[in-house]
């Protein structure tokens, strides 16, 4: 197979891109001040791209789609397009650079183009600048987006070695159309020697044949139990965005205190800030569980550095009817722990194996019954970014916050990165659907505070634990 071909789950993501579900991977990154200016940041950019060469390529689409598209590298790529400069008007609000964000977020990104664009914001008060990135989803996952993070930044203020003069780039001629077709028809009738070879792989004898089918069958039925909630409705092109934070060591102080992971606690603080939201609008959440894909990377150690999607899903009860903040995560930890050995993730990660297969006409055609879908209510994605200063041009990265696109009908998505330090929070909504994004944000910050405020009073879990009962199998609060 072409290595320059799209795989069947990156090219998902170009046939999710309608109606207003736009499939590209943004952050925002704050920085100290001042800023540099636009040419110095654009030639810093130019002096790293042969690290990331995804970033000179383009995609050219194959006739009559009969294959998936392919990257080409791009013969007129224009570093002033894609690395961009603007400002904030007085006094640069973080509000105001949120509804920046917003609006970049909320533009497709030009197909025709490399997928991606860089912004450099002026203007945020304290004398602060910031970044904001976008990359289209077919092009990078969040942890390969972190590798990328890690090679356009410096790892020191002042570098002691200075970079090593960039190779002069000369762009590979673009194929013509027909050569397009002729190299897909040719990988079509050789394919399946290679499908043969992927099946073996993927599935290694009887019993494993019959092992990956159920299991990924456990993990479509999970999903189809998602229940109907606010958050599942039309949405349009337009975003909202919210940002929170926290400190690393206070969600991990909870998970010394209380048992599970840092994403088990995370998870916990998401589905206690969804509960008092619906709560606080008339909604009953009585014995409420909602569905939240929860994307989880595949990809191995001597993969990083490797642009492309490498990622399975589990799909994750989340308790927004308890209202008591340790309970919840002690359901959240016993919940997630049945779901890793239950082979959902594995599920899924055959179910994206085997979209590499699918002709893309019916991978099209897939991907336009996803509106449909009833797996999930929500995406919470959680990334570990480096946990170390990152620096551009002498300027430390103070926070960086995760944008995860929306799915059709689904109006709310949490995504989260950890660095230096610090978990960042970024909270995005359709712009109609979710008009009070700000609220959920204040709730999500509210149960953060509860359950770190629980894990700093000694004897706390001791007394909650002695006021719960067992029902249905769970815990609850009399």
């Amino acid at each position: 197979m072409n290595p320059d071909r799209l795989s069947g789950l990156d090219s998902s993501f170009l046939h999710m891109e309608r109606a207003g579900a736009h499939m590209h991977v943004a952050s925002t990154s704050i920085f100290e001040g001042p800023a540099p200016s636009h040419e110095d940041f654009r030639d810093h950019i130019a002096a790293r791209l042969h690290l990331v060469p995804r970033f000179r390529q383009k995609l050219r689409f194959v006739p009559f789609g009969q294959g998936r598209p392919v990257w080409v590298d791009d013969p007129h790529l224009n570093l002033n397009y894609h690395v961009r400069q603007t400002a904030l008007p007085s006094p640069g609000s973080d509000e105001q650079l949120r509804n920046l964000a917003a609006r970049i977020f909320s533009q497709q990104l030009d197909r025709s183009k490399p997928l991606w664009e860089l912004w450099l914001v002026e203007g945020l008060h304290d004398g602060r600048f910031a970044v904001i990135g976008k990359s289209h989803h077919a092009l990078v996952d969040g942890v390969s987006g972190v590798d990328i993070t890690t090679v356009l930044f410096d790892l020191e203020r002042e570098p002691q070695n200075p970079p090593v003069r960039p190779p002069t780039w000369a762009p590979r001629p673009e194929p013509t159309d027909l050569k397009l077709l002729s190299d897909a028809l040719h990988e079509r009738v050789t394919s399946p020697r290679e499908i043969a070879r992927g099946l073996r792989a993927a599935l290694r004898g009887p019993r494993q044949v019959l092992s990956g089918i159920s299991d990924t069958g456990k993990m479509v039925g999970a999903g189809m139990s998602a229940p109907s909630t606010p958050f599942n409705v039309e949405i349009g092109p337009h975003r909202r965005l919210a940002f929170v934070s926290t400190d690393l060591d206070a969600l991990k102080a909870v998970k010394n205190e209380h048992g599970g992971t840092v994403n088990d606690v995370v998870l916990s603080v998401v589905s206690g800030a969804i509960g008092n939201y619906l709560r606080a609008r008339g909604h009953d959440t009585e014995d409420l569980e909602i569905r939240a894909m929860v994307p989880v990377s595949v990809r191995a150690d001597e993969e990083h550095g490797a642009l492309g999607n490498r990622i399975s899903a589990m799909m994750a009860p989340l308790p927004v009817w308890c209202e008591d903040p340790v309970q919840r995560l002690h359901l959240v930890t016993e919940t997630m722990g049945d779901l890793k050995g239950s082979g959902q993730a594995v599920g899924a990660e055959i179910l994206t194996r085997i979209v590499d297969f699918a002709p893309t006409t019916i991978a099209s055609q897939a991907a336009r019954l996803q509106p449909a879908q009833r797996f999930f209510n929500l995406v919470v994605t959680n990334v570990p970014g480096p946990q170390f200063p990152l620096y551009v041009l002498g300027r430390q990265m103070e926070s960086i916050f995760p944008l995860v696109p929306l799915a059709r009908r689904q109006a709310l998505c949490v995504g989260i990165m950890s660095y230096n330090g610090k978990v960042d929070f970024g909270l995005i909504g359709d712009y109609d659907a979710m008009a009070d994004l700000d609220s959920f944000g204040l709730d999500l910050e509210g149960a953060i505070a509860e359950i770190a405020g629980d894990a700093a009073v000694p004897g706390r879990t001791a007394q909650r634990a002695s006021r719960a009962e067992t029902r249905n199998g769970a815990l609850s609060v009399k």
